[in-house]
């Protein structure tokens, strides 16, 4: 089984983070490092929050004056890790997620809140590992398709 470490943290009152959240998101994670063939021990940080927390920080990092679903801030560049850096677990970085924004979506898609979550954690966490769809339509499509995928073998 592979080592991982989540560290669930709420912020702006925050009161969705229940435990079932947790566990799915925890599971795509999970899934989504071991299709990537991750070797390593991980650690990553999930952060819930509502639109006007993330509002904040997409304009902040992204220079984006507007509120988005999810923000990753990845602690390795372009997905090069560092293989005696790593070997004992590598920090991968820092997913967050507004609940907020999730609901919104799910409603506007016709899925659940739960799918819409984790489909976003499944993003974030490519991200995490490289992946980055705005280089190009090539790397967006990439992207999307390991999205597809790994949340069509998760049976949400």
């Amino acid at each position: 089984m592979r080592r991982l470490k989540i560290d669930f943290r709420s912020v702006s009152g925050t009161k969705e983070s229940t435990l079932k959240l947790k566990y799915w998101l925890r599971l795509a994670i999970a899934k989504t490092l071991d299709e990537e063939n991750f070797p390593y021990p991980a650690r990553v940080s999930v952060t819930f929050c509502g639109n006007s927390y993330i509002h904040e920080l997409n304009k902040t990092y992204r220079n984006v004056d507007r509120p988005t679903d999810v923000l990753s801030f990845p602690l390795y560049d372009n997905g090069e890790f560092d293989e005696e850096e790593c070997k004992n677990g590598a920090v991968l970085g820092d997913i967050v997620l507004s609940l907020e924004r999730a609901k919104e979506q799910a409603k506007e898609f016709g899925h659940s809140f739960l799918h819409e979550a984790v489909f976003l954690t499944i993003h974030s966490t490519l991200h995490l590992l490289g992946y980055d769809h705005e280089r190009g339509p090539e790397d967006e499509e990439i992207q999307c398709q390991k999205q597809r995928d790994i949340i069509g073998r998760m049976k949400i």
